[in-house]
């Protein structure tokens, strides 16, 4: 099972084999600075907290869709696969004892079921009342590293039920809902290696489902301009490689390697970055489609070039042969 995270006004949720995190954004100009770790594959993933003592969300069906009040801070985000499902109470622990007890929620939820998204939904409204970001950052590889022909039947079907129907899931549940909200909303979807069409060896079925994420997200967007809707937009988010167990479990081969010390980077890296970037998109008002990279092609290069020039990066996570 999955599992899912709440923090007030920013609500991060985990989904199928993952726990989810609900929570509010802070109003202390200090506390909303901070970036937060995102881990992918059954890590945490945090925004920058902004603890609230009003309610700014409330059930308004008959809105309009081209009425919208303006999204300010604090925001609340919710995020699937922030951690594995085991590790839900741990990292609510974790984060309360940061961030305060009436700011962090978790629960466990299976992206796939749409019984279990829709429960999610429930619960965040009951902890955050509103979501104002959602991130669909659930994902699996099944821990597996493996040429397709030797890949079992039930790691194919955790990868696709996890990566493409949690991800359908997860969006129509948070555009229905968001629909409804005076703020609107806004839906991330994360993608990954595979979602710009080149071949992922040893982890064909990630990749060939990462790939349909940006081609959901784009035909999402279209689907909402047809309809005119103008309080909810999806966007795609690219953190690049991280250093989570799912990344690290792959780091078997001497290919492998080379590349996880020359492109990854830790969670707190690149939250750092992402982070300011995915709280400027409402921030502006904006209801444009983006596309947010971390690891861009120009930084990529780059780095295997001072890598290959002087020998930058080696032995950097794990030892190469």
């Amino acid at each position: 099972m999955a599992s899912a995270l709440a923090l007030s006004p920013t609500l991060l949720p985990f989904s199928r084999h993952r726990r989810s995190i609900l929570s509010p954004a802070p109003q202390n100009p200090l506390l909303s600075s901070i970036p937060r770790p995102h881990l992918l594959g059954g890590g945490v993933v945090s925004l920058p907290l902004v603890p609230s003592g009003r309610v700014l969300w409330r059930v308004r069906a008959e809105t309009p869709k081209q009425e919208r009040e303006p999204m300010v801070p604090p925001f609340n985000v919710l995020i699937t696969g922030s951690t594995k499902a085991e590790r839900v109470e741990l990292t609510i622990k974790q984060l309360r004892e940061e961030f305060g007890e009436k700011h962090v929620w978790g629960t466990v939820c299976d992206v796939s079921k749409g019984e279990d998204v829709k429960a999610l939904i429930t619960f965040a409204r009951d902890k955050l009342n509103y979501i104002d970001i959602w991130i669909n950052n659930a994902g699996s590889n099944a821990y597996s590293y493996k040429p397709l022909a030797e890949t079992a039947d039930d790691d194919l079907m955790e990868v696709v039920t996890t990566n493409t129907i949690g991800v359908m899931i997860c969006c129509r549940e948070a555009i229905n809902m968001m629909l409804n909200q005076p703020r609107g909303g806004h839906i991330f979807n994360i993608d990954g290696a595979g979602s710009d069409g080149r071949p992922t060896p040893r982890f064909a079925a990630y990749g060939a489902t990462k790939q349909s994420v940006v081609h959901l997200t784009k035909s999402l967007q279209a689907e909402l301009q047809m309809q005119d809707v103008k309080n909810v937009m999806v966007h795609n988010l690219s953190p690049g490689m991280v250093t989570t167990d799912l990344l690290m479990s792959g780091a078997n081969t001497k290919q492998a390697k080379f590349f996880i010390n020359i492109l990854a980077e830790p969670p707190d890296v690149v939250a750092e970055n992402l982070v300011p970037s995915i709280r400027s998109v409402p921030s502006r008002q904006s209801m444009r489609p983006t596309y947010i990279r971390f690891l861009t092609g120009l930084k990529a290069y780059s780095q295997i070039f001072s890598r290959l020039a002087f020998g930058a990066r080696r032995n950097r996570y794990v030892i190469e042969d």
